[in-house]
């Protein structure tokens, strides 16, 4: 992106046009002992070639895949990503790919955007899609969202324990001012017990959020946690990795109401934590209840199909103070490339992906049990798991990534993590269809020497 600077003649054209004297004038409504005052602690101004060297030697800093092996999990995976995603999503059609404000006039988008709608229903075996939304945590907050509107009940959600505790700090942040009752459901053993979650749900609650497998990789009964909000009236929010719909039954086969993941494992790099790409899947009877966009098709006066905008019932420049929610962007880029990702491989790809990811997965957590490791909960998993360290888990991340292996998260870089006796030497590995014989041989050998 061009860097655009602009001369004091400028900024004084500027300053006269609105009608004040000087950008100071601009901050008036922040009180003064909230402004900053000095200079902020940044180098003198260099030439661009210091520049340019200095920027470089901070780059060289990063770790990147190339530079190890990454056995990292937690919501975000190094799954493989064919060359084509790069090749068609880099595309100058689509590699701009924003909001279409004027939308038929965005014909290709409008068509890809449709087709991602439709991959996405067929994956989750729901009615309607979005597309779509920030990423996997504000996903299931919208989903809640979502919920309390169809439901008329807006004081109450309920939530297992076993959601990642990045989207449970999200949820928190949305309910904070609002007099929302978020019921947290425990699960010391790594998934629900159906009976607690039907003592933890009645008349008030508005939707019951799962995640299936879940932050510590485990499979959930999530039919039984389905039954008991259906018993109540309330809706089921399942929030699912796509990869795993390879081989496990899907949201819709389930029961559920809404499903909603984290789309990075669909052909989007981890690129440092973002962007990456919300899903939003639902059944039809709650389609005007969701928020982002809803492309259709129709014919126009030749006959001719075509696709447009039909719903967009979220923010400010068509719905105002009317809309469902503030979200402002639709990640069309990564939309995109999900899109792009599940054509390749298909429905026998995605199986087949799914499939070596369980079996190595099985295989690095055979071997580590091998070695001597414990893994913190005796339930069937899908790509990650979780085993206790024998020292901290913190100290072992570091000096396994002295060596090229990245592993975690760790359970104690959380703070609402609402039940872990060790949570200091609990750590997540998660194993992809990328990872060898050879790598996984290696993590548990390294392991085994360092941990000590």
């Amino acid at each position: 992106m061009s860097y655009l600077i602009n001369t004091v003649e400028q900024q004084e054209e500027m300053l006269k046009t609105i009608g004040v004297s000087s950008i100071d004038d601009l901050f008036e409504s922040i009180p003064a002992h909230l402004r900053f005052k000095g200079r902020l602690n940044l180098p003198e101004a260099m030439e661009e070639m210091e520049l340019d060297q200095y920027t470089s030697k901070l780059a060289a800093k990063n770790t990147g895949l190339a530079s190890g092996v990454c056995f990292l999990g937690g919501g975000a995976y190094d799954h493989f990503i064919p060359a084509v995603v790069d090749e068609i999503a880099g595309r100058g059609e689509y590699y701009t790919a924003y909001t279409p404000y004027q939308a038929e006039a965005s014909q290709g988008l409008l068509q890809v955007f449709f087709e991602y709608q439709s991959m996405m229903c067929r994956l989750t075996d729901m009615d309607a899609c979005n597309a779509s939304l920030y990423e996997g945590g504000t996903s299931l907050v919208e989903a809640a969202f979502m919920a309390m509107r169809v439901t008329d009940r807006n004081h109450k959600v309920a939530i297992l324990g076993s959601v990642h505790p990045e989207y449970r700090a999200v949820l928190d942040t949305y309910c904070e001012q609002l007099n929302i009752e978020i019921v947290t459901i425990p699960t010391p053993n790594g998934y629900a017990d159906p009976e607690l979650v039907k003592k933890a749900l009645d008349d008030k609650t508005a939707c019951l959020l799962i995640q299936h497998p879940n932050f510590y990789g485990c499979v959930e009964e999530v039919q039984d946690c389905i039954a008991a909000a259906k018993a109540v009236g309330a809706l089921s929010v399942v929030s699912f990795d796509p990869i795993s719909l390879g081989i496990l039954k899907t949201p819709g086969e389930l029961g559920a109401d809404i499903a909603v993941a984290e789309g990075q494992s669909m052909g989007v790099p981890l690129q440092y934590g973002g962007p990456y790409l919300g899903v939003m899947t639902c059944r039809n009877e709650f389609l005007r209840k969701m928020p982002g966009r809803i492309i259709g098709t129709t014919s126009d006066r030749l006959g001719r199909l075509c696709y447009t905008l039909n719903l967009q019932t979220r923010e400010q420049h068509i719905r105002r103070d009317k809309a469902t929610s503030n979200i402002c962007t639709n990640q069309g880029l990564l939309a995109i490339r999900a899109t792009i990702y599940l054509s390749c491989l298909g429905p026998q790809g995605l199986k087949e992906t799914a499939d070596l990811c369980h079996r190595k997965a099985a295989y690095a957590a055979d071997s580590l049990q091998k070695a001597g490791y414990k893994l913190s909960y005796d339930r069937p998993f899908f790509k990650e798991f979780v085993i206790e360290t024998k020292t901290s888990a913190k100290a072992l991340q570091s000096k396994l990534a002295a060596d090229g292996l990245m592993v975690g998260p760790r359970f104690g870089q959380f703070k609402n993590i609402p039940e872990s006796s060790v949570s200091d030497r609990q750590l997540v590995i998660a194993v992809t269809e990328k990872r060898t014989k050879e790598e996984i041989d290696s993590l548990v050998k390294q392991l085994a020497s360092q941990d000590r």
